[in-house]
Parts: C-alpha cells; structure tokens; sequence
C-alpha cells in the first residue's frame, strides 16, 4: 500500500497555502509536481558538470555525456523497448507524434489511404495527422464511442480494414480517463497491414507500459507528466521503422557526413535529435523513471483508481453535478464534469479561491466536448500524492460553489 504522506514530503511545492487554505493540487494530467530527487538531479548537473554532450573530450563533456545516454537506457527498460536505439528524444509528445506524421506519414500515405483515429484524441494526436491527410490525398476515418466514451474492439474491427495504412490512438484519455484497448486494436492493425502509434502522455505515468507486449510500432509520452522536468519526451519506434524514416529536423549533431550538395544522417536515434539536445531533461527524466519505479507503477495505479472511486461515489450524491465518461473501474485517475447551470471556468475560479486546482476548458480535445454535446468541463485528475481528503476539499469547494452560483441566480 503507498504511504502517501511519505510521498508528499518528497513534494516541497505542496506544501504550502493558496488563497488561504492548503493547496489540494488535482491538475496533474496537465502538469505532475516534482519530487526532490528530481530537482536536486537537474540542479546537480547544472552545478557541477553543465556540458555539451557527444562532442566534447574534456571530462565534464564525458560526465554530461553519460548522463544522457544513461537516460536512454533507463527509458528502454521503463517501457521494456527491445533496444536502446528505438528511443528517440523529444520535446514532449506532440513533437513525437509530429515527427511520425511528418516523417512515416507523408512518405507512406498516398490518395485513397486511411487513417483511423477515435474522437477522444487530444489535439496533439489530431492535427498531425489532419495536415498529413491533406498533404497526401489519405482520409481520416473514426472509430465510433460507446455511449459511455469507450472503445469496443468490435468498433475497432469494424472501422479499421485493408485501406487502414496508421491508427493512432490514446492510450488513457485526458478528458474521460478511458482506458483503451490497444493491444487489441493493434492486433487488429497489423493483421490489415497498418502500423499503430499511440499517444501514451496519460496512461506512462500512471500504470506499467510494456511496448513490446502492446506490440504497438510508435509510442509517445511527455516527463512533465510523470514527475520530470518539462521540455523533453519520448518517442519509441521499431527499430526497422525509424531506420526507414528521414529526420524530422536538420542541423548540428543528426549528420554523419556534410558537403556543400548533399549530407547523409547519423543511425537511429541521433538522427532524430539534431542540434543540441535536452540535457538536463533527460537526467531530470532519468530520476524521475528511478523515483516512479521505487514506489511502483502497479503501487501507484491502484492507489488512483481507489481515489477516482471514492471521488465518484462522493460526486455521485449531488444529482446537479454531471460526470462524463466510463464507470470507476474502467478509468485512471481523471474526472471530468460539469455542475448543472455554472461554467466549468466560473467553477474552477472558486475552488481556486479554496486552494483546490482543476482545470476548465476543453482541454485540447475540442471533437470530443462536441460529442459530449458541452462547450468545456472541469477536470480533476489524480497521482501518487493525492489523498481522498483532496477529494473531500474538491467535493466541499464544489457544494461552496453551488451555493454561490445558486445564490447569484437567485437575485
């Protein structure tokens, strides 16, 4: 079981008041907190071997050096990734998917191609795909929801056939907390000969991900989510893929040889990391991985799902606040909704003046709230520092803001 107050001393940042009362921070699929270790990493290399990496002899250039790759190596075991070489830095997940769609995409696809995508995907595993499907000629094709916002695989079967050339899909949801079938959907994928790439920023820092037993071709996640430094992600791809790709980007370091016509490309990954890469991020990365794996991935799913459990129940007693999406046990720690007749940003506004953080919008997904039939949500969303007094904070900031509301539309 996860001691969450030995937990929450590794945070210092929540440890303090906003407005007056003690800071209940619940907006953790926008940004995770960082535990010391992870500050302390960043701060140690910028105090004691700041360098450039891959092209320095000196010692320090050395110590950066080993630091970076070092993390390459932590990343390919977190995920299980069956070689080092599959595991591309980047600036997050959108630069990782981007850099499928621009690279893969347009030299795969051509008029009259599929790609299949759900309608819950976030923008970032949208738009890529939206201006490769105008550059080539290929059509975007959707897996239709369930009515509680899933995915059925019979969907899956349905929608995806000989045409499909890529599915991408997300892996947990960012609005609904669904969790979606991708080992599944990619069986499915690869017996119609298309490659599966899976946007994986919410489901990496929260539950075990095992890229070879998903068997998925691409998969992307970012570090700020899970307890990492902002700025750096992570792209995995079969090895015989991403040695088929040209780079996305081009300058310093990607190159083997440069003539004044012509270059050709350092092997996989470097080629995909031109110019200098992010340093720090990755040894911040790196800690993060070992802090994560300390505690558990199994340790820290289960200790959400309990929280997004209570906070259903507890939300489920007030008939005028509406929850989107599937039951408790077929969710991560996310949960979207909305009270009755008070926007999502009115409502995020006062729990913000009960120091409760949430996040109102549509939260880069804008097809699925015109699925949901709403303009934006709340959203309050959960980690391994969270405790069901958060959930009772969130709850009684939402009954003060009902009251408020309630009151205003009174007069």
């Amino acid at each position: 079981m996860l001691n969450v107050q030995d937990v929450r001393e590794q945070f210092p940042i929540l440890d303090q008041e906003v407005n007056g009362s003690p800071l209940v921070y619940l907006d953790n699929a926008a940004t995770s907190q960082k535990p010391i270790a992870v500050i302390e990493a960043i701060e140690d290399y910028y105090r004691r071997y700041n360098s450039n990496v891959h092209r320095g002899v000196h010692t320090l250039s050395s110590v950066a050096t080993d630091g970076y790759e070092g993390a390459r190596d932590k990343v390919q075991s977190f995920i299980n990734a069956g070689q080092r070489e599959e595991i591309v830095f980047t600036r997050g997940t959108t630069t990782a998917i981007n850099t499928v769609a621009a690279s893969y995409g347009r030299a795969n696809l051509k008029s009259g191609d599929e790609i299949v995508l759900t309608p819950m995907e976030h923008h970032s595993n949208l738009i890529p795909w939206q201006q490769v499907a105008k550059a080539t000629g290929a059509e975007l094709k959707y897996i239709p929801l369930q009515a509680d916002g899933t995915v059925s695989v019979e969907s899956a079967r349905s929608t995806i056939n000989e045409r499909t050339k890529i599915v991408a899909m997300v892996h947990v949801s960012n609005v609904l907390g669904t969790m979606n079938p991708i080992k599944e959907v990619t069986k499915i994928a690869h017996e119609n000969q298309a490659i599966m790439v899976v946007d994986g920023a919410q489901s990496t820092p929260h539950t075990p991900v095992d890229v070879q037993e998903l068997d998925c071709d691409f998969f992307a996640f970012s570090a700020h989510k899970m307890c990492g430094p902002t700025g750096i992600g992570v792209l995995y791809g079969k090895k015989a893929l991403l040695e088929d790709m040209e780079p996305f980007e081009f300058g310093g370091e990607m190159i083997d040889e440069v003539g004044l016509y012509d270059a050709t490309w350092k092997e996989v990954p470097h080629k995909f990391e031109g110019g200098t890469p992010i340093i720090a991020g990755a040894i911040g990365l790196n800690a993060a991985i070992d802090f994560l794996n300390d505690i558990g991935l199994d340790t820290i799913k289960n200790h959400e799902q309990q929280l997004a459990s209570y906070a259903m129940d507890q939300l489920g007693r007030h008939d005028d606040i509406e929850v989107y999406g599937p039951p408790a046990n077929e969710r991560a720690g996310i949960i979207t909704f909305n009270i009755h007749g008070v926007h999502p940003h009115d409502t995020a506004t006062v729990l913000d003046t009960k120091g409760v953080a949430i996040r109102a919008g549509h939260h880069c997904a804008r097809p699925l709230m015109n699925w949901l039939d709403v303009a934006a949500t709340a959203r309050a969303s959960f980690y391994l520092y969270n405790t069901e007094a958060d959930v009772d904070a969130l709850v009684d900031a939402l009954v003060t803001t009902k009251e408020y509301f309630g009151d205003v539309y009174a007069e």
